[in-house]
């Protein structure tokens, strides 16, 4: 354990939040992990992040809110980049191999982007580490022990594998070594807890399991309860459907008011720190016949200024409100981008966004009547258009470019 920087504080309305808010299952148990916080004992925590897109989104932001309270109460905390591990491939995400090239521009803006939760700099600093500094001096004799560790049994029993199996999907003996990899990280930190959501379970307590063998110490785990994207799917870096700590104030804001009604008390639980007892009087009031929208308004609000502030938070409101609520285009608010020339609109629109979309969403909601030129609807990917100066281009409900 490293020598303390800073005092620890054993708040019990902080740690009771720790151990509760948005917190599926702590191993061993919650009691166990409650006695170590408030014992004053200063402990070493990390959630790890593998580099798969170039956006955090509010499902890692449960986590790193997590990983703020920690730094607030004086213990180690590091923010872990799995550009190692992302080699290999989370089996349960059934992954190809990534280049060291599209890891490393993955990974470029995430440091700025995670600061808007927790601090890099200043008092009891959250540290910024990558497991290439352990795992790639990982010996031929180094990944025999470790693998020595696991069964073959304990691998297939796993769902995922169970799943794949059943539907003849290739596995590749290189994502047996995932989780092995993935818990080798807490040994090399020598860490005391992991936090990380409900999908990486199995990994984290394959991480506990080494951690007693190789240091002869218990390593506490907190899963994180998985909280949907907008769309009612899994937020996903690949997929690129979740609200991403890189967006926009306004398209922050426009994302979470697209929550289905069903979902906006859960997103309040889960992706803000609302208190519990003003999202159980949203509920009594939405059981009661109030408009949802009211509350999802207040969603969205809190994410924005949770990121960026009170001033952003108004301004995204009033922005949606124009644009969304009362159909004014915000051309004030348009990005001015040079795409003077003919070129497919996909295209076009890819180079506008830059990486904040992937192509084949940027293709879908093209399909499906999402995009206009200068108000007129383009259906069609590939039609050829005319851009020049002064050309507004108009994507999804709320997003407009200006081709100067």
């Amino acid at each position: 354990m490293s020598t303390p920087t800073s005092k620890v504080r054993t708040d019990p309305e902080l740690i009771e939040k720790f151990l509760t808010r948005g917190v599926d299952t702590v191993y061993p148990t919650k009691e166990a992990l409650r006695k170590k916080l408030m014992s004053g004992e200063r402990i070493r925590a990390y959630q790890g992040f593998d580099p798969t897109g170039p956006f955090l989104h509010m499902g890692h932001a449960m986590g790193i809110r997590a990983l703020r309270i920690l730094q607030e109460l004086g213990h180690e905390v590091i923010f872990l980049v799995g550009d190692y591990t992302s080699k290999v491939g989370d089996p349960d995400k059934r992954r190809e191999i990534m280049s060291d090239e599209a890891i490393h521009k993955n990974e470029e803006g995430w440091k700025t982007q995670a600061s808007q939760i927790i601090n890099f700099e200043g008092e009891n600093p959250v540290q910024f580490k990558h497991n290439f500094e352990w795992l790639s001096k990982l010996t031929l004799h180094d990944l025999i022990h470790l693998m020595s560790n696991a069964t073959v049994q304990q691998m297939v029993e796993r769902d995922m594998f169970q799943r794949r199996l059943a539907e003849n999907d290739p596995i590749r003996l290189q994502e047996f070594i995932y989780p092995l990899m993935q818990g080798y990280d807490s040994v090399a930190m020598d860490v005391d807890l992991e936090i990380g959501g409900t999908d990486q379970t199995f990994n984290m307590l394959m991480g506990r399991e080494l951690v007693k063998k190789y240091n002869n110490k218990e390593k506490f785990v907190r899963t994180n309860e998985i909280m949907e994207a907008p769309d009612g799917l899994i937020m996903s870096k690949t997929k690129g459907n979740g609200i991403n700590l890189g967006d926009t104030s306004e398209d922050i804001y426009g994302k979470a008011m697209s929550y289905p009604d069903n979902l906006i008390l859960r997103a309040m639980k889960l992706l803000t720190d609302i208190p519990m007892e003003n999202i159980a009087d949203a509920e009594a009031q939405m059981k009661s016949g109030e408009n949802p929208m009211k509350f999802k308004k207040i969603l969205a609000y809190e994410l924005v200024k949770m990121l960026r502030g009170q001033a952003d938070a108004e301004k995204g409101e009033k922005h949606f409100e124009a644009v969304v609520q009362n159909k004014t285009a915000d051309l004030d608010g348009a990005t001015e981008v040079n795409l003077t020339g003919n070129m497919q609109l996909v295209e076009a629109l890819k180079r506008a966004l830059g990486d904040t979309e992937s192509a084949s969403n940027i293709k879908r909601l093209i399909e499906q009547g999402g995009v206009e030129v200068d108000g007129k609807k383009e259906a069609n990917p590939f039609a050829e258009i005319t851009f020049k100066t002064g050309t507004i281009v108009k994507f999804g409900k709320r997003k407009y470019f200006k081709v100067v």
